[in-house]
């Protein structure tokens, strides 16, 4: 009498699935359903290795197993997992030469893709992090203050009217490069909504000779067939040229002025008389001003709003490690491979942030990073493929922010290397270039109390000062009480950032 057991096995020889066709995941069903294992091939068996059958993925089955023989990876967990980019290959080695170990061991099924490459990829990775290189997808984390620039611009058009605009932020933060992209957009705005597109001039101040130079500039973007007559300035032929709707231009124009710190002299005229033009009746400049000075607004605005003509302010703040992290991947996105380990970019991006936020700064390390990568790819002989690391980054960013100045400070005394993270501290918060004594030394007595360090006496305070005032890291000044001298840092903050990066007393308090 047949058993249950017996039963259910000549039910499956029936045509019944069997119960590991039903346990088995889809992708692998996929292969066990391809067209010639359905026909009872009798050579269906030697197909079970993904790798020997050149016709998988051809016939009835979907796109994803279409994939090169060699990417298993892609092949087998394709369905759970999202693609990766193929490793890098700078020495330029076909992977075919390494084919023979797939023969002797499951290394094709074990290892990623390896691309194959030539020794140009080396070339082609430093020139994607290249300060010059414009990415041709655009600005990235700059749109908030692009847009406020472009809505300015785009008022002033529409209503025919001058205005003026500051944009001001540490180097490095992407001014220049945002207001490129910006002059592009309002072309393109005003051609597609039928406005008159505005001319437009950049002047960079630092080509300039003399300082009243930038008003021939703009006068010769405005010159008519019309000369003028009698031994006017060119400052004062604008004056006149705005001041009477005859004479006055028809066409807007946009002018940029970079490096506007150029443009400060003894008595600030021509820095006046640059934003006094924007408030005649019938001008039709629209002037945008780039400048790196962050307190260049607090220094002139007053002046400038009693004349009439304050600017508005765009403010373009330092990088934060995770912006410096997106602008580097965006910018290596043009590559089909992945060149850095993730833990050294982010290493790199907290390292920038922490110092300056600096974008060039940042690219200069990773390009130098991948130098030190090349250089170690020439002197080993063994590592053939792989990415550059946390220890290359490493050694990359000792080299861009080491310098004599932060071999000076490490060998200082404990005491005055807490001093100098005082007065960085002050600067840091306040944004001034200057304190005094008795309040660097109120800084100083909260840096020794939260390390448990005993501080020193105010007479042994100053004289610490004064030491550090000789050797070039601070400037003093003169005062009859030692409490009201004023302190201003002769060095580099970013240096004493570098130098006390691994020291327990170098903080930063809240804001």
């Amino acid at each position: 009498m047949p058993t249950l057991r017996s039963a259910a096995a000549s039910a499956s020889t029936a045509g019944t699935a069997s119960p590991t066709a039903i346990a088995t995941p889809r992708s692998a069903k996929r292969r066990l359903t391809s067209p010639r294992r359905a026909a009872g091939s009798p050579d269906a068996s030697q197909f079970t290795s993904p790798h020997k059958s050149p016709n998988v993925g051809i016939v009835g089955t979907p796109k994803l197993l279409s994939a090169s023989p060699r990417s298993s990876r892609k092949r087998l967990y394709g369905d759970f997992v999202a693609a990766e980019k193929p490793k890098w290959n700078p020495r330029g080695k076909s992977p075919e030469s390494h084919f023979s170990r797939a023969h002797s061991s499951d290394w094709d099924l074990t290892k990623e893709f390896i691309c194959s490459a030539d020794p140009a990829q080396m070339q082609v990775v430093k020139e994607a992090l290249h300060v010059a290189t414009v990415p041709s997808s655009g600005l990235v984390c700059r749109d908030d203050e692009q847009s406020r620039v472009l809505e300015f611009c785009k008022g002033c058009v529409e209503q025919e009217r001058a205005g003026s605009l500051y944009v001001c932020g540490c180097p490095g933060t992407g001014k220049t490069l945002s207001i490129n992209k910006v002059k592009e957009s309002v072309a393109r705005w005003a051609d597609v909504t039928g406005m008159e597109t505005p001319d437009a001039l950049s002047i960079n101040c630092t080509s300039l000779a003399k300082t009243h130079e930038i008003f021939s500039k703009i006068l010769a973007k405005f010159q008519t067939r019309k000369k003028a007559t009698g031994k006017l300035s060119p400052l004062q032929q604008l004056q006149t040229m705005f001041s009477h709707k005859e004479s006055a231009p028809r066409r807007m124009l946009l002018v940029v002025v970079d490096e506007m710190d150029y443009l400060i002299t003894r008595d600030r005229a021509v820095l006046h008389d640059l934003f006094m033009l924007t408030t005649y009746q019938f001008s039709r400049c629209i002037l945008i001003g780039i400048a790196n000075a962050i307190d260049l607004a607090d220094r002139f605005l007053p002046k400038l709003e009693s004349l009439n003509c304050k600017p508005l302010v765009v403010t373009f703040r330092a990088y934060s490690k995770d912006q410096i992290s997106d602008i580097i991947k965006h910018r290596l996105k043009v590559l089909e491979y992945d060149v850095f380990e993730p833990l050294a970019l982010e290493f790199c991006a907290r390292k920038v942030a922490a110092a300056s936020g600096d974008m060039r700064k940042a690219l200069g390390v990773c390009r130098s990073a991948v130098e030190v990568f090349e250089a170690r790819l020439q002197e080993s002989s063994d590592q053939e493929f792989g990415l550059v690391t946390f220890d290359h980054m490493d050694i990359a960013l000792s080299k861009a922010f080491k310098s004599p100045v932060v071999d000076s400070i490490l060998c200082l005394p404990q005491h005055q290397q807490m001093v100098l993270c005082a007065l960085a501290n002050t600067f840091h918060h306040c944004k001034k270039k200057a304190t005094t004594l008795g309040e660097l030394n109120k800084s100083y007595i909260e840096i020794c109390r939260s390390t448990q360090v005993p501080a020193v006496g105010m007479l042994e305070f100053s004289n610490m000062c004064m030491v550090l005032s000789d050797q070039g890291f601070m400037k003093l000044g003169q005062s009859k009480e030692d409490k009201l001298r004023r302190v201003m840092l002769q060095i580099d903050s970013s240096d004493i950032t570098f130098a006390f990066k691994d020291f327990a007393f170098y903080w930063i308090k809240p804001t």
